[in-house]
């Protein structure tokens, strides 16, 4: 599937060594390096029945500064995102709209590449819908169920959790939590015949009104969790599936928190079950954006939407930093004064910037690298720059207006 345009990247002013971007990881609350030379990297993309929201865009514009800051590192990156074209929230919204279901989802991929172009969010590598990945889809369940780890339910097909080793014992919150959580997220713990209540659906026999696929376990379609596993893993891990031994864990996977169960501890069950390893070495999640109180989602309707904002005037560069000056990991309560403040912001750095003598800029740009590799420390970075700009303002002379604009553009996303 088409991505959207290249983002022009600065060069990296290598005068000091980068340090390692310590990140930490969801599932153990620890500081991780991400050290690998060659970054495998894969965030869960959009099911397209509606527009980008701000909880989109702050995920992905944080998992945008990961991404700069690997490649101003001298890193390779590799990048893949899905699209979740294929699934009941966009088939309720197209039948409720009386709307073909694949021109819903047309529609609503052409306004997320707008918005995320807006945003100067780096493209994807890969960038993958679920429907033209079907057949690699379909080869991933087949080579799951070859492991004698799955089982039949009136056609449909489920992975036996119990029967992947340490599944039950590593979950990331008490059972009780993780059956209401599994339940109003896609999952169907009190279904009838089941072996165990998370047991998760690999397959779903065909329903009558509904899209299908062939395959030689049956007509249907695959559930969340496989897809992701395949679309990651057959773009990122460079290995052939005839082995699936040989298949590496990935480097990092990330989404909202929100994703963090079921969707991603089932993705590393299943990916488990195939191979044998983790599905990632890293899992990175970021927290909610709520408005008015509540987390904006698109079943409550409270959603602040990215082309409204572009819309009512705000610029790419306003919402972006609004977004990202905050602790990622941390839900954030919207509110119109933070545009506001990221304007104030911008004025003032773009301001001092267009002076003819500036402050010093070498130590200012070793600051913004120094935090942003401190777990995406951005309130950090934009602390230095306002005090430079103080600097600045006060007269001090002796650096590159256009060193410290580079780095604003590289680590930052902000072009000035």
């Amino acid at each position: 599937m088409r991505s959207w345009p290249s983002v022009y990247l600065p060069p990296s002013d290598n005068s000091a060594e980068h340090p390692f971007l310590r990140l930490t990881n969801s599932y153990t609350s620890k500081m991780q390096e991400l050290k690998d030379a060659h970054v495998a990297s894969y965030v869960c993309g959009i099911t397209p029945y509606d527009a980008t929201h701000l909880g989109h865009a702050a995920t992905y514009l944080t998992f945008d500064l990961i991404h700069r800051f690997i490649i101003a590192s001298g890193k390779s990156l590799h990048y893949t995102q899905n699209i979740t074209d294929i699934d009941e929230p966009l088939l309720e919204r197209a039948k409720r709209d009386n709307q073909n279901w694949e021109e819903l989802a047309t529609s609503q991929i052409e306004l997320f590449r707008e918005d995320m172009t807006e945003l100067r969010i780096l493209p994807p590598n890969n960038y993958l819908g679920v429907v033209e990945s079907m057949s690699t889809v379909i080869s991933y369940i087949k080579s799951l169920m070859d492991t004698g780890k799955t089982y039949e339910l009136q056609g449909d097909i489920y992975l036996d959790i119990k029967a992947v080793q340490d599944a039950l014992e590593n979950l990331p919150i008490a059972l009780g939590e993780a059956l209401t959580i599994f339940a109003s997220r896609g999952g169907d713990p009190d279904r009838a015949g089941k072996r165990h209540p998370l047991d998760t659906l690999i397959w779903s026999s065909k329903r009558p009104g509904e899209p299908s696929w062939s395959s030689s376990f049956g007509t249907g379609r695959p559930g969340w969790h496989i897809e992701c596993v395949a679309i990651a893993l057959s773009t990122l891990t460079g290995q052939t599936w005839s082995d699936p031994k040989s298949v590496t864990s990935i480097s990092l996977q990330g989404g909202g928190s929100d994703l963090r169960f079921p969707h991603h501890y089932m993705t590393n069950v299943q990916a488990r079950a195939i191979t044998g390893k983790s599905f990632a070495n890293i899992y990175l999640h970021t927290g909610m954006i709520a408005w008015q109180g509540e987390k904006m989602s698109k079943s409550l309707g409270n959603l602040v939407f990215v082309s409204k904002l572009r819309e009512a005037g705000w610029g790419g560069n306003e919402i972006r930093l609004a977004l990202i000056n905050r602790d990622y990991r941390a839900d954030l309560n919207w509110e119109m004064r933070l545009l506001d403040d990221a304007r104030s912001t911008l004025v003032r750095i773009h301001s001092a910037l267009s002076r003819e003598e500036v402050a010093p800029t070498h130590e200012v740009v070793l600051k913004i690298r120094e935090s942003l590799a401190d777990n995406l420390d951005v309130k950090g970075a934009i602390s230095a720059i306002i005090d430079w700009c103080e600097q600045t303002e006060l007269g001090i002379t002796g650096g590159s207006a256009g060193q410290l604009s580079r780095a604003l553009d590289l680590y930052l996303g902000i072009a000035l």
